[in-house]
C-alpha cells in the first residue's frame, strides 16, 4: 500500500474522476489501481467560489512507483495479556470516553476489569436528563455529567483532536466507534462528528462488548473513599456499604466530580490547581455561518454546517475565545447540583437545527481563585449559583441579547434570534453573573469576532449564561507510569484528571491508562 496526499478536487466530483485522479497522481495507469481507501477527506474553503476537496488516500498497485510514501500501519498492538483472572480485578470508575475505552483495552487484554459508575445506563439516564431540561427536576446523580456515556454522550460527538498520536491510538477509539453502530466517514472525514442519538446505542453497544469479554458493570455505585497505606491502592469504600479491594484504580471520574476531589484531597493524594475558562454560550443562525464560511456553497450536503474557531487577547490582558462550537444545535442545561445553572452545547448527528451555538469564554488560572487545590470547584459554584438567582429560579438560564450586553443594558425581548435552552431562559443582565474581568473582555472580544465573521456582533444574537464546566479546575497529577504521584495503584485519567479535552483524546488517554495498567498486573503474575 502507498499514500498519497493533498490530492485536490473540486466539490463536486464523481467517483470516476477521483479514481483518475489517483492514478494520474501516483504517475501510473487507471489499470494499476487495484484498489484505493480515503483515509482523510477535508476541505479548504479559502477561496468561497473554488472550494476544494483535499484527500489523504492509501491506494494498492500493480505496479511499483517512486512516487508517494508508504502507508503507515494503524492497526492497534496490544502491550500486555493476562494469562490468568486477576485475583484482585482493576476497577474502572466512571463511564465517560476514558472510561470506556479503559475498560475495553483491559477486558480485551484479559483483565476482566468491574466498573462503577454512579450514574444509571444510558437510557435511563437521558430519561433523567430530559427531565431537567423539560420539567426543571434535577437528579444529581443522573444528568448531563453524570451516568453512562459521560458529558460526551450530550455534546455535539466531535471526534477530532490536537493531540500527538504517534502510535495511532485515536485509530483505535474511531474504529470501535465505527463496529458500534457510528458511520464509517468519521474514519475519514477531517471533522468527524456524531452526535447524542447515536452515541447512545453507540455506548450499548461497547458495554456490550465488555461484558462478553468478563468485564462487570455496576451501575448506581458512588465510591464515597479510598483505601489507602503506606502510598499503595487497597480498595474503595462505596455508598452501598461494600468494600471492594483492589490495587489498581483507574480514575476516569469527569470534571464535575467535586465530591470526589474533595476526597482525594482529604486523602492526600496530590493534585494541583489548573486554569480552566468560564464564560457565556452565543447563538446565531446557523445559515449566517455557512454563508460565511461557504459562500455559494452554503447548504452543500458535503460540507454540512459551518462551524468557527475564533480567538481575542483583550487590553486587560484576557484571551477570548470561542469552545466546543456546535454547528445546528442546541444549548442544553449541565449542572448537576442543585440549584445551579450551567450550560453546554449539543448537536445531533445532522446538525440539522435552527441556530449555530459556541461557548465564548475567558480564560482564567489559579491566580484568579486564590486557596486551596480545590479553590476553583468553589469559583465554578460561586458563578453557577449566581447564574441560577439572574434565571429567576426552575434552573432557567439568565440570558441577555448582544446589543444590549454591549451597552450595558439588561434584555426585555428577543429578536429573529430564539434561544434553544430548556427549560427556558429569562432575559436579564449577565453582568452579574461573570467577574468583571471576564464581563470586560467579552465585551471587547464580541465586536473583534464581528469584524472576522459580519454579523457575529448582530444585535440580537443571544448570550446564554453559564459556561463554567470547560475544563477540570484540578490536576490529578501521575508520572510517566501514568500512576498518582503519590499513590501506587491509583491510575488518574481522562478530563476530570486534567489530561483530556473531548471524546476523541478523553478515549486515548483511556487506552494509555489502560495499557498501563496491563503491564503492572501482568508484572505481577
Amino acid at each position: 500500500m502507498r499514500r498519497l496526499t493533498e490530492l485536490r478536487l473540486p466539490l463536486n466530483h464523481t467517483e470516476a474522476e477521483l479514481r483518475a485522479a489517483i492514478a494520474a497522481g501516483f504517475g501510473v495507469p487507471e489499470a494499476a489501481l487495484l484498489s484505493y481507501n480515503v483515509y482523510r477527506r477535508a476541505w479548504d474553503a479559502r477561496r468561497k467560489s473554488d472550494i476544494k476537496l483535499v484527500y489523504t488516500i492509501d491506494a494498492e498497485l500493480s505496479v511499483d512507483v517512486a512516487t508517494g510514501e508508504p502507508s503507515p500501519d494503524v492497526s492497534y498492538k496490544f502491550l500486555a495479556r493476562a494469562t490468568r483472572r486477576p485475583a484482585r480485578r482493576p476497577v474502572v470508575i466512571g463511564t465517560g470516553p476514558c472510561g470506556i475505552f479503559a475498560a475495553l483495552v483491559l477486558a480485551e487484554m484479559g483483565f476482566c476489569p468491574l466498573i462503577l459508575e454512579r450514574g444509571k445506563l444510558v437510557r435511563e439516564r437521558t430519561k433523567d436528563t430530559w427531565g431537567l431540561w423539560r420539567r426543571g427536576e434535577l437528579n444529581p446523580d443522573s444528568n448531563v455529567q453524570f451516568g453512562e456515556g459521560g458529558a460526551g454522550t450530550f455534546s455535539d460527538g466531535k471526534l477530532y483532536s490536537q493531540i500527538k498520536d504517534p502510535r495511532h491510538l485515536g485509530r483505535k477509539v474511531l474504529t470501535e466507534f465505527v463496529a458500534a453502530g457510528a458511520p464509517e466517514e468519521i474514519l475519514y472525514v477531517a471533522k468527524p462528528h456524531i452526535g447524542t442519538f447515536r452515541l447512545v446505542s453507540m455506548v450499548e453497544s461497547i458495554r456490550a462488548k465488555i461484558e462478553s469479554l468478563g468485564g462487570e458493570y455496576r451501575f448506581g455505585e458512588r465510591v464515597t473513599d479510598f483505601d489507602i497505606h503506606d502510598g499503595q491502592m487497597r480498595g474503595l469504600f462505596l455508598a452501598s456499604g461494600e468494600y471492594i479491594e483492589t490495587s489498581h484504580v483507574v480514575l476516569a471520574i469527569g470534571h464535575s466530580a467535586r465530591d470526589t476531589f474533595a476526597t482525594l484531597h482529604e486523602r492526600g493524594v496530590f493534585m494541583e490547581a489548573k486554569p480552566f475558562s468560564v464564560g457565556f454560550r452565543i447563538e446565531h443562525p446557523q445559515s449566517m455561518i455557512d454563508r460565511h464560511r461557504f459562500g455559494p456553497s452554503a447548504g452543500h450536503p458535503i460540507l454540512g454546517a459551518a462551524d468557527y474557531k475564533l480567538v481575542h487577547h483583550a487590553r486587560n490582558g484576557r484571551a477570548v475565545y470561542s469552545f466546543c462550537m456546535c454547528p445546528g444545535g442546541t444549548v442544553v442545561a449541565a449542572t448537576s447540583e442543585p440549584e445551579r445553572v450551567v450550560t453546554n452545547g449539543m448537536s445531533q448527528y445532522s446538525r440539522a437545527e435552527r441556530n449555530a451555538n459556541a461557548g465564548i469564554v475567558v480564560g482564567i488560572s489559579p491566580a484568579d481563585y486564590p486557596g486551596d487545590v480545590l479553590a476553583g470547584v468553589e469559583f465554578q459554584r460561586r458563578w453557577e449559583s449566581a447564574a441560577f438567582v439572574a434565571g429567576g429560579g426552575g434552573y432557567k438560564a439568565p440570558g441577555q441579547l448582544v446589543g444590549d450586553f454591549l451597552a450595558g443594558r439588561a434584555s426585555h425581548e428577543f429578536g429573529d434570534v430564539l434561544p434553544s435552552y430548556k427549560p427556558g431562559v429569562h432575559l436579564t443582565d449577565l453582568a452579574p453573573t461573570l467577574p468583571d474581568y471576564a464581563i470586560a473582555a467579552i465585551r471587547e472580544a464580541l465586536p473583534a469576532f464581528g469584524r472576522e465573521i459580519p454579523g457575529f456582533d448582530r444585535a440580537d444574537a443571544v448570550l446564554t449564561g453559564v459556561e463554567t464546566r470547560t475544563s477540570s479546575p484540578v490536576r490529578i497529577t501521575r508520572g510517566k507510569d501514568f500512576c498518582s504521584l503519590n499513590v501506587r495503584g491509583l491510575y488518574p485519567a481522562g478530563e476530570g484528571a486534567g489530561y483530556a479535552g473531548g471524546i476523541l483524546s478523553a478515549g486515548v488517554d483511556g487506552v494509555k491508562v489502560a495499557e498501563a495498567v496491563g503491564l503492572s498486573l501482568a508484572g505481577e503474575e
